[in-house]
Parts: C-alpha cells; structure tokens; sequence
C-alpha cells in the first residue's frame, strides 16, 4: 500500500468542528484515527466533535486524560476515544484491549505514538499543528495507507 497523505487548514475550532462531524459520519466500526499534535493542538477538540455527531443524544465528552478510555455507544456501534500521554509501553495499551478494539469499534487515538507496533496499518493519522501567528487556526496534516481513506477523504472535505 502507497503512502498518501493531504493537508487541510481550518480558520476556527468551528471549522474543524465542521470537518470532524463530517468525517465522522463516513466512519464504521474498524477505523481507527490516530491523533498527533502537542498539548493544546487541538486533537480533543476535534475527538469531540466527531464523537458528538455519532452519539444518538448528546451527552458530555470528558477528555481521557486520565481513566486513558471512554467508550461511547454510537449509532453505528461503539466508540473508543483514548488518550495515551500517560502510558509508557505499547504492553500497557493492550492491557486496556485496545487492540481488539481496533477491529470492532470506531477508535479514536490521541498520542497514538505509545501504541509502538501496536498502531494498525489501515489507521487514518491526522497531525494538529497550531499556527504560530493565529492562535484559532488549526494546520492538519493527513497521513493513509489504506485505500479506502482517499474516498472517504474526499467526500468529507
């Protein structure tokens, strides 16, 4: 599988938003995001919009900073929203069954560099990046392998 990737930029956390709610509407259980960007880039922001779309009632989206996973049941089937800061080996992502999750939910992956050889290879990966002279605006840079993302891209966009 080539590698492809695609950059997109966002004037507002609205826009992202906007992107996020679309994406997500395309996503079926076995996608997995993968979620890169420092503190504050944007990475939950953008998990929570796309989970709120695909929950049939809204309901609060805590960050997983610290319980590492919240687990949502969407409409199209559960959603794993995971935040990997604090773990320190790819051994302590499958003590949370991450990797089963992979197959059989939307997972949505912040620090996703924790997860090693562990990080599946049809994952789509969207790296946040500040811009350095507007602070709303959101630089995301897109990163596949797998073929059916480039659709799944386009229609989103």
């Amino acid at each position: 599988m080539m590698p492809k990737e695609r950059s997109l930029t966002f004037d507002s956390p609205e826009e992202t938003a906007i992107f996020a709610r679309r994406l997500g509407a395309r996503l079926r259980p076995g996608h997995t995001l993968l979620l890169e960007g420092g503190i504050g880039a944007g990475k939950t922001h953008f998990a929570r919009a796309l989970i709120q779309s695909l929950l049939p009632t809204p309901e609060d989206i805590p960050s997983p900073t610290f319980t590492l996973v919240q687990v949502y049941d969407g409409r199209n089937g559960e959603i794993w929203h995971c935040d990997l800061y604090r773990l320190g080996t790819p051994e302590e992502v499958e003590e949370l069954g991450l990797t089963e999750a992979f197959n059989t939910a939307i997972c949505l992956v912040e620090w996703p560099d924790r997860l090693g050889p562990l990080a599946p290879d049809t994952a789509l990966t969207l790296a946040f990046m500040p811009d350095p002279e507007r602070d709303s605006m959101r630089h995301v840079s897109l990163h596949w392998s797998a073929p059916e993302w480039s659709g799944l891209l386009s229609e989103a966009a």
